[in-house]
């Protein structure tokens, strides 16, 4: 059996995006393995995977795949990926729409300048919601590691955050203290573990280890959660910058209740036709 699928990125975060509303399988967890191979596959952080809206009110539903076919709560690089296949497929309305991810209701916004702005919803600090089997104390957690105490602070949107203030994003250590996060037992369901490095209240760099990928150019809610994160604690103000090494992404958040936006470039690599 073959399948057309399409190779995209959001800022260096990529996908392979499979519209299964035009197809006649289901991939599996080895169907995403093997395409996330770079060596052996397409190549990609997640697959995309496109379905009929549950509620005739949004536009279409996805889900999403890690590379090690483990499922994910959500991606804002990725749903904007999923924005900008809807306008190249002539599906866009004209005007604001909204999507159905996993954790939840995505709207979506086509700018004038060729981004999309998506509102992803409103941050949960709560350490159950994380989840987090750590004490809190004033918004940060501590935990004793191989490079010594380790405080950040942690938030879910749609998957589970963890957030290390740092003075540098240097450190070569960063990937294996991220994977090590994401292995520990105080992060029941796994963390996608953040690096920042302050520029100003407007402005951060970030470097993101994610569960199920590694470390991957750019993490959309990850960025969202370093800035929900952040903004909580006092550092940022309500629009910051976030520079990842694969590209520049804005967000906003006005807090408390309020939904969380990004906003930030797509781009669509090839088409292709793979046996399945």
């Amino acid at each position: 059996m073959t399948f057309q699928f399409h190779k995209m990125h959001g800022a260096g975060n990529d996908f392979v995006l499979i519209d299964l509303r035009r197809e006649t399988f289901v991939p599996g967890p080895e169907t995403t393995r093997a395409l996330a191979d770079r060596h052996r596959g397409v190549g990609c952080d997640q697959v995309l995977l496109l379905h009929e809206a549950d509620d005739p009110a949004h536009l279409l539903r996805y889900s999403i795949w890690n590379a090690d076919g483990t499922p994910a709560g959500q991606c804002g690089n990725g749903a904007r990926c999923v924005a900008l296949y809807i306008a190249r497929n002539g599906e866009y309305p004209g005007r604001p729409y909204t999507l159905e991810s996993p954790a939840g209701v995505v709207a979506v916004r086509h700018c004038d300048d060729g981004d999309f702005e998506l509102d992803l919803g409103v941050p949960d600090f709560h350490p159950e919601r994380v989840p987090v089997l750590l004490p809190e104390d004033g918004g940060r957690y501590r935990l004793d590691s191989p490079w010594g105490p380790l405080v950040f602070g942690a938030a879910w949107l749609g998957n589970p955050h963890a957030l290390l203030l740092r003075d540098s994003l240097d450190d070569e250590d960063i990937p294996s203290m991220g994977a090590w996060l994401g292995r520990q037992a105080a992060f029941p369901e796994g963390v996608n573990a953040g690096f920042a490095a302050l520029q100003s209240r407007r402005a951060i760099d970030l470097r993101v280890v994610e569960r199920g990928a590694g470390e991957t150019l750019a993490c959309g809610s990850g960025a969202c959660a370093a800035v929900a994160i952040l903004r909580r604690l006092g550092h940022v103000d309500e629009r910051v910058e976030v520079f990842l090494p694969g590209g520049r992404l804005v967000i906003k958040w006005p807090g408390n209740t309020a939904p969380l936006s990004m906003k930030g470039p797509a781009q669509h690599v090839f088409r292709g036709i793979m046996n399945e």
